[in-house]
């Protein structure tokens, strides 16, 4: 066996992929990355589409995180998390100075599911209700309580273990409205309705919180109608819930903006930040709060923790990240180069009839895929079986052969390179999405 083949060997031998039927894995085997690109053991490139898990925006292989950390480990690398560290003081203070209003504190995870989980904790320790209203449409996480409060299918294996206290509604999903609307308005105003009701149903004054995506991400890059994220804030505070906007994805830059629900000039309650505060180069994670959140906890005792909470290491890269992104506008790049695909993906439609809808924001974008452009008949079905997923399995080959790493789920194809992505790189990727839709193209049966 060869030496790059025993790797493969040994990791599928060894460890557990996630979310994958273990049996028939092909992993990529991945040796280097720089900039948009990584690069397997056998030397072939792949352009990153999808910043690896829409994480890593400032790109691959910046080794100005390598020496922060470097420093920050000559110095401590560990400390108990009710110890100050300078690293740990400096990224909270950048992280104020970012987020929207009055949100100041953070307490500090190790990823999103768990900020998810403290978030929706510290909501219940503040309000002294417990349920928590989600999305169908909607990922928070895998661990209990965040997989539990959102809508994904991957959750269903556990349903009937679901952790207690979790509702949900319909997302306002304007090109598959589910009141059959003729406007975003119209399919958006009928979604709060619905939103009020499920309130009135399940009793408002249980209610600790209302989560939401900043921007929706993987159930589809769902775009919320001009008015909604602001009105859903209004009616939580009708009721004295609190609101939770779930930035893992679309925060830190991605959208062209520094958050998601800076688009639509709100102020959560509770903010929960992941992956782009690190840029995936080590895991961290954050429950930023308001403070009025963070004055209870003056005379009430906050009862989470974690041993790996504020990191010193972890910090350090974040704080690298945090000036690497203010230095090199990555934030006002990913909304250039975000208009500049919406227009490319536009020409891509005259072309290609199997785009039903592109949705973007920034660089958090998808392509959906239909059989019949009138019907909207979905190229996969949602949540498809094994069986019915050949059609986007075949896309996702093509475009790993054609040297391509994104993202490729049901009937969708995300866009969501990293931030420093410039014109080429864009043209270049999408010439090899362009060959993909040829094959959802063989499947179209509308006129």
């Amino acid at each position: 066996m060869s030496y790059n083949d025993q790797i493969i060997q040994d990791n599928i031998d060894y460890t557990l992929f996630s979310w994958s039927k273990q049996t028939g894995l092909h992993p990529l085997n991945i040796e280097s990355a720089k900039g948009v690109y990584i690069k397997d053991r056998d030397g072939k490139s792949y352009i990153d589409f999808s910043s690896q898990l829409m994480n890593v925006n400032i790109g691959h292989g910046n080794q100005r995180i390598t020496e922060a950390v470097a420093k920050q480990m000559a110095e401590v690398s560990y400390v108990y998390p009710g110890a100050a560290t300078k690293a740990r003081g400096d990224l909270g203070k950048m992280i104020a100075e970012i987020t929207p209003g009055n949100l100041t504190k953070t307490f500090f995870t190790l990823g999103g599911a768990e900020a998810n989980e403290n978030a929706i904790k510290m909501a219940r320790m503040v309000t002294g209700r417990t349920k928590i209203v989600g999305n169908y449409r909607s990922y928070h996480g895998a661990t209990y309580a965040a997989i539990s409060a959102c809508g994904d299918p991957r959750k269903h294996p556990f349903d009937h273990l679901s952790a207690p206290g979790f509702i949900h509604v319909e997302n306002p999903y304007f090109y598959r409205c589910p009141w059959g609307t003729k406007t975003i308005e119209e399919c958006g105003e009928m979604a709060l309705r619905n939103l009020e009701q499920v309130l009135i149903y399940n009793n408002p004054e249980s209610v600790a919180a209302i989560i939401m995506e900043g921007e929706s991400g993987t159930s589809g890059c769902i775009k919320y109608p001009p008015f909604y994220w602001k009105k859903v804030q209004e009616l939580a505070h009708k009721y004295g819930i609190l609101t939770i906007s779930d930035e893992v994805m679309s925060g830190v830059g991605r959208t062209g903006k520094w958050f998601g629900v800076d688009h639509h000039d709100v102020t959560p309650d509770i903010m929960v930040v992941a992956k782009g505060i690190t840029s995936g180069y080590l895991p961290l994670g954050g429950v930023v709060v308001t403070e009025e959140i963070a004055n209870y906890f003056d005379d009430h005792p906050m009862v989470l923790g974690l041993t790996y909470s504020a990191h010193a290491v972890l910090c350090a890269a974040g704080v690298e990240n945090l000036k690497i992104m203010h230095e090199e506008n990555l934030v006002e790049n990913a909304a250039k180069m975000g208009a500049y695909i919406e227009q490319e993906v536009d020409k891509l439609k005259d072309k290609h009839p199997s785009i039903g809808d592109f949705r973007n924001t920034g660089l958090l974008g998808c392509i959906e895929l239909v059989t019949d452009r009138k019907t909207k008949e979905a190229l996969v079905p949602f949540n498809a079986k094994a069986s019915e997923s050949g059609p986007i399995n075949k896309i996702a080959a093509k475009i790993k052969e054609l040297g391509m790493f994104t993202f490729c789920k049901w009937n969708y194809i995300f866009i969501a390179p990293p931030l420093i992505i410039t014109k080429d790189q864009v043209d270049e990727g999408l010439s090899i999405i362009a060959e993909g839709l040829k094959i959802a193209d063989e499947y179209y049966t509308g006129a």
